[in-house]
């Protein structure tokens, strides 16, 4: 049994996120973590909602709430929406804990030990019409690098170039719009993370495994142009954590706060914390600290790729610059974007299907499917309608759900609901038991390395062969002339499905119990025997004829469903 700490990327409070955010990191993340579970290892899998900064600040204004009281409803909210998604979580913990304080001010305080931390007298672009300085994520205007006119302070979207405010062109206040913007000076704190580049230059490059689009944005990052350059760490903020040195006060940064870039990642950390003060754990060191067991564990980060950034250089920066036995990341696994039917997903035009929005429609396991066998892994992908329509009905209704209902039904009408006795194995059964057994390793194989999309195709790959077997053997009518044999083959047949329950579990979590249910068995043991567990339920072992397991999604649902959420056109 090896122990595997997971992680995926901590969503942001202000608002409900959209299926590609789902995609591009809970999802997957979870559907590792069910898997592992499955396979006997140790799990630790966290989340949190990543809550400071000025966006929770605008949208608790927004809200007419304070901010504090803004952010623990929206946690609420998201964990709810999370458990609709039958999300695993060990734990889901919030950023702006007390634990993420106190963690987030001694890594500070230790960096500034270290030497790494310096102060900076700095020019930075205050609002006149809105009475604040401006964060860089809200400031936007031209990208110098590459024209795009949506580009952030901090980063451009469309090229991933990391940017400052002043080096945009024709800059704006997104609060506003105003363009009334004053260049002030204010002091903040700098991790002086390049003069860590060599050293992260070496532990990027010892990471054979990562995916292409991992190691390509860490190192574009790392040497482009100026290279990696020093972080600003603190911003002139309300809500945030109070930036110390540790315990203690830290003289000419009073009233200022951590930036969110600095303490979100920390909080992966201190999540741990918080999951063993809630009484779910205990020694939760074990899982992060090198001295306290954690240097056998493997650590998994899920993420979209415009979070890669942070997470191959800054959160590592922190981790190696503070030389304390602090759990560095072994695999980063990230996505591109999910886009929506020939767009982008739109919170303000109301374009795109959102989290909630989803789970009224359908139940999870529709969208679960849908997304991980569509996974963005080596490009973007698209959702449209009519896809999620015809797949839904294909893979879920036609392949899957047609195969239990069919054997389900037909031992219950010939000969009763209990598993029948009689025949033996055939050519064709060791044959199918021959394709299960190379499938099935694949799929581990896949699941293994994290390849989702192979995963899921394996999967279903698996599900036709049941198809294909009843297709070819017929039951229904070799119990006419050979009663005996069609005993054997819906034996079989009744066995397979505990199989596709266990080996969908993670895809599909609510049919794989319904399945398992239906079968009226506890067992979900991996099938590592195909032989073996395709005689799992004997002879004479009662079983439930399940409802349908998925309903076919109408073309007049599909059409409603495309006009809802269009949103407005540009």
């Amino acid at each position: 049994m090896a122990r595997h700490l997971i992680t995926s990327a901590i969503p942001y409070i202000n608002g409900i996120k959209h299926l590609g955010n789902l995609v591009g990191s809970q999802l997957p993340a979870d559907l590792y973590a069910r898997y592992l579970r499955q396979r006997g290892h140790e799990v630790l899998f966290l989340c949190a909602t990543d809550e400071h900064g000025t966006p929770a600040e605008l949208a608790a204004t927004k809200a007419g709430k304070p901010v504090a009281e803004y952010c623990a409803e929206m946690h609420a909210v998201q964990s709810d929406i999370a458990d609709g998604f039958r999300l695993s979580f060990d734990h889901f913990g919030r950023s702006s804990s007390p634990q993420n304080h106190k963690l987030t001010q001694a890594f500070a305080g230790r960096l500034a030990d270290m030497g790494l931390i310096r102060e900076v007298t700095e020019e930075q672009v205050y609002s006149v019409a809105d009475g604040r300085f401006l964060p860089d994520r809200y400031i936007e205007g031209t990208c110098p690098n590459c024209g795009f006119e949506s580009a952030r302070g901090d980063q451009c979207d469309n090229c991933t170039k990391q940017l400052d405010p002043t080096d945009l062109i024709n800059p704006y206040s997104t609060i506003s719009g105003s363009t009334e913007l004053e260049v002030r000076e204010t002091k903040h704190l700098y991790l002086r993370q390049s003069t860590l580049k060599d050293d992260l230059a070496a532990w990027i490059d010892s990471k054979k495994d990562w995916p292409v689009l991992t190691t390509s944005i860490a190192k574009k990052w790392l040497n482009d142009g100026d290279g990696l350059q020093d972080r600003g760490i603190t911003r002139d903020l309300d809500w945030g954590i109070p930036v110390k040195k540790g315990d203690e006060d830290w003289p000419g940064m009073e009233g200022k706060v951590f930036y969110v870039w600095f303490d979100a990642p920390i909080e992966y950390i201190a999540c741990a914390q918080e999951w063993q003060d809630a009484g779910k754990g205990t020694d939760w060191e074990r899982w992060w600290r090198t001295d306290k067991g954690a240097d056998d564990v493997t650590y998994t980060q899920f993420m979209g790729k415009d979070n890669v950034p942070f997470h191959t250089l800054s959160f590592p920066a922190t981790i190696l610059g503070s030389q304390e036995p602090w759990k560095l990341v072994d695999y980063i696994k990230s996505f591109n974007y999910l886009n929506y039917d020939g767009g982008q997903f739109s919170t303000s035009r109301g374009r795109g299907v959102f989290m909630d929005q989803a789970l009224e429609i359908l139940p999870a396991d529709y969208w679960r499917w849908w997304l991980l066998s569509h996974a963005p892994e080596s490009s973007d992908a698209e959702f449209t309608w009519d896809n999620f329509q015809t797949d839904v009905n294909k893979d879920l209704a036609d392949v899957l759900g047609n195969f239990v209902s069919r054997i389900t039904k037909f031992c219950r009408s010939k000969f009763s609901e209990a598993v029948p006795e009689g025949g033996s194995y055939g050519p064709d059964e060791e044959q199918l038991i021959s394709d299960l057994t190379t499938r099935i390793r694949a799929y581990e194989g896949f699941m293994d390395k994290i390849e989702v999309r192979k995963a899921a195709a394996e999967l279903r790959a698996i599900w036709v062969l049941g198809n294909e077997y009843l297709q070819a053997n017929a039951p229904w009518t070799t119990f006419k002339t050979d009663p005996e044999t069609a005993a054997m083959q819906v034996r079989l047949a009744l066995n397979l499905i505990r199989i596709y329950a266990v080996l969908s579990a993670a895809f599909i979590p609510d049919a794989s119990k319904t399945m398992i249910a239906a079968m009226q068995t506890d067992d979900d043991s991996w099938p590592t025997d195909v032989a073996a567990a395709l005689e799992t339920l004997p002879a004479g072992h009662a079983f439930t004829v399940p409802e349908n397991l998925f309903r076919k999604i109408t073309d007049e649902e599909r059409a409603e469903w495309a006009e809802r959420f269009a949103g407005k056109r540009d």
